[in-house]
């Protein structure tokens, strides 16, 4: 069995162990009767999880087939491991805020997995993983497209049914206006600054196979010197 099909069965382990984790959180959710409960697919976290798992299962399959990641496939993981990482960074963050505050945070286990355990297998896999292409510096851009287009979805759904997921998003919870831009500015610099280090780990070390990489090159390299030497002949005296 090749390293790229034991990559393969990683990522589906990854994925079948992301959805046994969001269902029981949901269940758990659930449980407790809260609002937060009934709304479990408006947080960003299981959102950014639920593309994660997607992802994972596509990259599965496409690892069980090619030796390489296409390129496309290398944009998306791109953009959705930097949502999955940022996401446990910042629920991290909003556990220890919580303690600070002196409201008490229940974490289950399945929050552990979802926001500590797969963005730490990511990184891994984003790293050493087979078959990854460099990634392209234009998708910080769709990273911060997508907090950006569900932040100002949820305020304005907040506004109607008077529930947010996170409290720096509810100006009735942080000290004003200057709080509220400043907790989210600093969310969204992590989000690029996660992003940023993805795509600089991937340009730094390609992990394509050597034998993809010199076929590569060999057919970049024929034409440009075929056409030098048709061109200048005198050059070849």
């Amino acid at each position: 069995m090749t390293a790229r099909k034991w990559f393969a069965a990683v990522r589906f382990g990854a994925a079948a162990l992301c959805v046994v984790a969001l269902v029981h959180r949901q269940l758990w959710g659930l449980s407790s009767q809260t609002i937060a409960g009934q709304n479990f697919f408006a947080y960003l976290t299981i959102q950014s999880n639920i593309a994660f798992a997607i992802i994972a299962v596509i990259g599965g399959a496409i690892a069980m087939r090619r030796d390489e990641d296409p390129r496309w496939f290398t944009d998306a993981r791109t953009v959705v491991l930097s949502w999955t990482i940022t996401a446990g960074l910042v629920f991290a963050l909003l556990v220890w805020q919580s303690g600070v505050r002196g409201v008490p945070m229940t974490v289950p286990w399945s929050d552990h997995v979802l926001h500590f355990l797969l963005p730490a297998i990511a990184i891994v896999a984003w790293n050493i993983g087979p078959g990854r292409r460099a990634a392209r510096w234009r998708l910080v851009a769709f990273v911060l497209l997508y907090p950006v287009l569900w932040g100002v979805f949820t305020l304005w759904r907040g506004s109607h049914i008077g529930w947010y997921p996170y409290y720096f998003l509810d100006l009735r919870q942080v000290s004003g206006i200057p709080e509220f831009l400043g907790t989210c500015v600093i969310a969204l610099s992590v989000f690029a600054a996660v992003a940023c280090g993805l795509i600089a780990l991937s340009r730094w070390r390609e992990t394509v196979p050597d034998s993809h990489t010199r076929s590569r090159d060999m057919r970049w390299r024929w034409p440009a010197r075929y056409r030098r030497i048709t061109t200048h002949p005198k050059e070849m005296l």
